[in-house]
């Protein structure tokens, strides 16, 4: 028992040197712009931040509520008072913690022959390759690996898919029901806080359980399992309810299925526009590899569990890829299931494969001592000089007016200022845009600034409204209008 404890022990230790090494590398491509400055990256910062201080909450967001990723932010701002920049690198390492954490519950308790730990860590590594083949700043590319690393697209949905996962594993593995009914709650905020929940895990995983049970002595474990699935997802949605003030947008305008051919047309020019560099190519045939090793593990499984966790590895990316085109849908961030899922491949069986053991020991050492001088260079990304963003912020900060700008361009700018109310969301009519957003930053009313950058929209205004001086910050502009005063529009959403 002492030396499965010092077993699990180094395997996190060693996931966190991983992690580090993954996160430095990513944060030092062009994705940093993702992970550190995306306006829809900063979501979970900004309502956080607005939750901890304790003002009035009128947020206004769009079918995902983010809520265990806002949970964790709030819980590392509250423990270490670091910076924005600082926070959003330690919460791409946590992220990527919890995908090693997942897959170990997926990987099954350890017997002899088995080597779930080491498993584990490769399959962390895989995937750490996967996002280190992710170099776009772009978030419609079809880089869906380093999204884990953002707290925005939906990090806390991809474990709870694999963390259920590991569950049926556990409950089809050993006598006890304590997986099955810790499936219950972990589903149960899963969809709450995000609906897509459900079409990554509960209709895929129904499906797989609804096969398994055609086995007559797993039939009434599998058909508890399917029951306590769908149960926990209805009340999820159910749950959802009470936000429904919160909620700007249901998801629901998302699906057009007569649009499907139009899907089948995006998704095939994103994976085209993918496999025009070597790392696309890389990355494509190292997910096909896991693929493929997903659909041999399961027709040599030897037990229910490993089969189980062998078939969600290939039958959620396919059923999840077609639903997505079914659906008419048209955002890459909807396939993250195509390179989470086969890393089931790996811990499906995790037989164990012998070596001296100051072999695997100096592995260890090794990557703890990468992790640990990835530091720097994590640190380094997060806190590229941006003199642009600065000049505005203290622009603001200075000016103790209240100012606005549109979805693109504000959303920098108002994460990093003193008070973020200071910068209200608007379009380019000066209609309040609430989206993604406290509402209660409209309770200004007016505005005398205007920062502006190329990704604005051309304004909208009377023809009286000239700006007294344009302040030039590099990539923004400031329109000030001084003492004047632009009234805010009816917010939108």
């Amino acid at each position: 028992m002492r030396r499965a404890w010092v077993r699990e022990l180094l395997g996190w230790v060693t996931a966190l040197g991983a992690s580090l090494v993954i996160a430095a590398q990513v944060a030092a491509s062009a994705r940093s712009e993702l992970l550190f400055r995306d306006g829809d990256s900063l979501i979970v910062a900004m309502f956080a931040r607005s939750a901890l201080s304790g003002e009035h909450l009128d947020w206004a967001m769009s079918s995902v509520l983010f809520l265990p990723e806002s949970a964790v932010f709030a819980a590392l701002s509250s423990i270490t008072h670091a910076d924005l920049n600082t926070l959003l690198a330690v919460n791409a390492v946590v992220n990527l913690l919890a995908i090693y954490g997942a897959v170990r519950l997926a990987a099954g308790a350890r017997r002899a022959g088995t080597s779930p730990v080491a498993w584990s860590l490769i399959a962390l590594s895989v995937f750490g390759a996967l996002a280190c083949t992710e170099t776009s700043p772009s978030r419609d590319a079809l880089e869906l690996a380093s999204l884990q690393l953002t707290t925005t697209y939906y990090s806390s949905t991809v474990v709870a898919v694999l963390v259920v996962i590991g569950l049926l594993r556990r409950s089809l593995d050993g006598p006890g029901s304590w997986s099955l009914a810790v499936i219950s709650p972990v589903a149960v905020v899963a969809t709450l806080s995000n609906p897509l929940f459900a079409a990554w895990a509960t209709v895929p995983l129904t499906l797989l359980l609804a096969i398994g049970a055609a086995r007559p002595g797993l039939r009434r474990r599998m058909l508890l399992a399917i029951g306590i699935l769908i149960a926990s997802t209805v009340v999820g949605l159910l749950a959802r309810i009470p936000f429904a003030a919160w909620i700007a947008n249901t998801g629901a305008g998302y699906a057009q299925p007569e649009r499907w051919r139009e899907s089948i047309a995006y998704y095939g020019e994103l994976l085209a526009e993918r496999l025009t560099t070597p790392l696309g190519v890389l990355g494509a045939l190292l997910v096909l590899a896991l693929v493929a090793l997903a659909v041999v593990r399961t027709v040599r499984a030897t037990s229910a569990g490993e089969r189980l966790v062998a078939a969600a590895g290939w039958m959620l990316p396919v059923i999840v890829a077609v639903g997505a085109i079914a659906l008419g849908t048209h955002a890459a961030r909807y396939l993250e299931p195509v390179v989470f899922a086969p890393l089931l491949a790996l811990v499906a069986a995790p037989r164990t494969v012998r070596m001296p053991q100051p072999v695997g020991l100096i592995a260890i050492v090794l990557v703890v001592i990468a992790g640990v001088s990835s530091v720097p260079r994590l640190s380094a990304a997060a806190h590229a000089p941006d003199a642009d963003l600065r000049c505005v912020t203290d622009w603001v900060n200075a000016s103790g007016r209240t100012g606005g700008g549109q979805f693109w361009t504000v959303r920098l700018p108002k994460a990093h200022l003193g008070d973020p109310s200071q910068l209200v969301q608007v379009d380019h009519r000066l209609n309040g845009y609430a989206w993604l957003v406290n509402r209660t930053d409209f309770d200004h009313g007016s505005v005398s600034f205007l920062v502006e950058d190329s990704q604005t929209v051309q304004w909208e205004l009377p023809a009286s409204a000239v700006p007294e001086r344009i302040v030039q910050c590099g990539r923004y502009s400031i329109l000030d209008y001084g003492s004047g005063s632009l009234p805010v529009g009816p917010a939108h959403s």
